[in-house]
């Protein structure tokens, strides 16, 4: 099965209020934000989403809010993952999934498995899924990093796996997915700083941090880049590296959560263990969206 993923995918983040509960109508307020500014999906329940500090029934209501939220229906990613094959597989059939174009499962962490431990949880995890899954290797958090090997073995031999979310770091490992993939597997790029640069080597996007804060300014940068215009493209890029850097300076979502509160769309509260940024961060935030007109 293939998904219809390409181009800008937002990793949308949790607006939580004052009392530490989600903020249903500032996530409103966010997917008419990221949706006027260009995204092409929504990304619920990822990394960037504190999805560890959410409560099952939480999920549910996200993805309930999302849905009713995406009133011109762009395509919807769940993010299902956990370090136990077994609870991806009851999450899969306790969540509300009806609709959802695609799943993003990230590589089991903390657990350190082998490859062939990897792809046998994959293997099974898209054989539980409604929805075609989307890989999700990133190797900093989990521990563990997934082989080109490993990730065109599930991409030529498992039907309902349909791209890879690749935040390795490294522009060569994803290349080498990109020579050796079959036709219609999404490579998808999970740094922002590496979106460009996937893109000019034949990527199908990125899933965003950023485009949480800035959408029109990054997706028309993602865009520069499909169309070979690299003057705009490069441009952009240079705009926008600043704010790259300080969203990721003291963690995520910390720094674009702090940007979003500066532009008045959240309440700048996250859970623990994540802390709000510091006083420095957010002069320097606030310094870099009135200096590049953001």
């Amino acid at each position: 099965m293939r998904a219809n993923i390409n181009g800008v995918g937002v990793a949308l983040i949790t607006p939580f209020d004052d009392r530490g509960a989600v903020d249903f109508a500032a996530l409103d307020r966010l997917v008419e934000h990221v949706t006027e500014g260009g995204v092409d999906y929504l990304v619920a329940l990822g990394t960037t989403a504190e999805t560890p500090t959410l409560s099952k029934s939480e999920r549910n209501e996200i993805i309930a809010c999302i849905k009713q939220s995406n009133r011109r229906g762009l395509p919807l990613v769940v993010g299902v993952g956990c370090n136990s094959t077994q609870h991806v597989v009851d999450d899969l059939a306790s969540l509300d999934l009806a609709g959802v174009e695609a799943i993003l499962s990230v590589a089991p962490y903390y657990n350190r498995p082998s490859q062939r431990g990897l792809v046998e949880h994959y293997r099974v995890v898209a054989e539980a899924s409604p929805a075609p899954v989307i890989i999700y290797n990133v190797p900093t958090r989990t521990g563990v990093n997934i082989t080109v090997d490993s990730t065109l073995r599930l991409a030529h031999d498992v039907p309902n796996i349909c791209g890879v979310k690749e935040a390795c770091g490294t522009l060569g490992q994803m290349a080498h997915i990109l020579k050796g993939r079959p036709e219609g597997f999404a490579v998808l790029s999970g740094d922002d700083a590496l979106a460009m640069p996937l893109a000019a080597l034949g990527g199908d996007g990125v899933i965003s941090v950023i485009s949480n804060a800035f959408p029109a300014q990054f997706t028309a940068m993602v865009r520069a880049g499909f169309d070979g215009d690299v003057a705009t493209a490069s441009a952009l890029y240079m705009r926008l590296l600043e704010a790259t850097d300080a969203m990721f300076e003291e963690g995520n979502p910390t720094g674009v959560k702090m940007a979003l509160y500066i532009k008045g769309l959240i309440r700048n509260n996250l859970r623990l263990p994540l802390v709000s940024g510091s006083e420095a961060l957010e002069a320097r935030i606030r310094k870099i969206v009135r200096e590049e007109g953001l």
